[in-house]
């Protein structure tokens, strides 16, 4: 029976990736967006909510040493600053034969340097206030994460790049294919992020289950398995764009949810737990600060996922995982 739940929480995660992807095309088309503001704010923030929801859960039931809320917290930025590029690298090297611009990385440019920029410097402030900053400090500090994610989201309202091309019909409204009605795209949205948020729940609950059978510690789970199964959604939508060409949405749906992890996420946990910063913690920021600046080089440098960058990301995923595995 378990395993019928795990089939289906995966089957409601892809299924609500795909619904999304093509309502939140149109949301931004309708919105006057370009792509990158799409990217970095209508899928990067409504897919990184399943994730986000776990460590303000933790922190609601009195959770006392609040490691479970910052293990799910600083889990999210490592995968998606790893796995997540890996992910998104593979496809534009497997779909190359049917994106136009082959393996080249086709984004706009400052808005995805300047994602990942702010994302990896708000970590490592993170990262300073969690070994020696005291806890008035970090909350005047997590005002200032907030503030700032609000100057951010302006920010990429008005420098979002062009809009994108006309999305391919919409599911909820197949009878429209040039100009679906705007209650049918709201719904359409709606219905795509219900899905995600109940197969993220229904996937977590499981593992959960297993992790508890097989006496794992609750910080290797909060770390490593809540984060794999909630931000499967942001890998879907990136993979879904990078293979038909749309790397500005590809990469803005996993560099947006970075930002929004690493500064407003970020901020509660600095509020509202001890956000004192154990081993395995602070290694998930640093892996999750070196996969950003890979990834920053390769669109700076390189304007494409090479062979080196895939490989440290990898790297960085799987030693991460063996380290975390033998601490917990």
């Amino acid at each position: 029976m378990a395993f019928l739940l795990l089939a289906l929480a995966f089957a409601l995660l892809l299924a609500g990736a795909v619904v999304f992807t093509n309502a939140v095309e149109w949301a931004g088309l309708r919105l006057g967006l370009g792509t990158g503001a799409v990217g970095s704010l209508l899928a990067a923030v409504a897919t990184a909510l399943p994730e986000s929801v776990i460590p303000v859960v933790a922190i609601i039931s009195g959770e006392q040493t609040g490691q479970i809320a910052i293990g799910a917290i600083l889990g999210a930025p490592f995968l998606l600053g790893t796995l997540a590029m890996l992910l998104v690298g593979v496809s534009t090297h497997v779909f190359a034969g049917r994106r136009e611009q082959s393996e080249e990385l086709a984004v706009h440019g400052p808005t995805t340097a300047r994602d990942l920029g702010i994302s990896s410097a708000f970590l490592i402030v993170a990262l300073v206030l969690g070994l020696v900053g005291s806890s008035e400090v970090r909350i005047v500090a997590a005002v200032g994460f907030v503030l700032a994610y609000v100057v951010y989201v302006w920010r990429t309202i008005k420098h979002g790049g062009e809009a994108g091309e006309e999305p391919g019909r919409l599911y909820l409204d197949p009878g429209r294919p040039e100009s679906p009605r705007n209650p049918a795209v709201v719904a359409q949205v709606v219905v795509g992020i219900a899905a995600i948020v109940g197969g993220a729940h229904l996937f977590v609950t499981e593992i959960e289950h297993f992790a508890e059978q097989a006496g794992i510690s609750p910080l290797v789970l909060a770390l490593v398995l809540a984060p794999l199964a909630t931000e499967l959604p942001e890998k879907a939508n990136s993979v879904l764009w990078s293979r038909r060409g749309q790397d500005a949405l590809a990469l803005g749906n996993i560099t947006g949810a970075l930002v929004f992890q690493s500064m407003p996420i970020v901020a509660v946990g600095m509020a509202f737990t001890p956000w004192e910063l154990t081993g395995p913690s602070v290694a998930a920021i640093g892996c999750a600060v070196v996969g950003i600046w890979l990834a920053l080089a390769a669109v700076l440098r390189r304007r494409r996922f090479a062979a080196p960058a895939m490989a440290g990301w990898a790297v960085l995923y799987v030693g991460f995982l063996g380290y975390v595995t033998l601490a917990g």
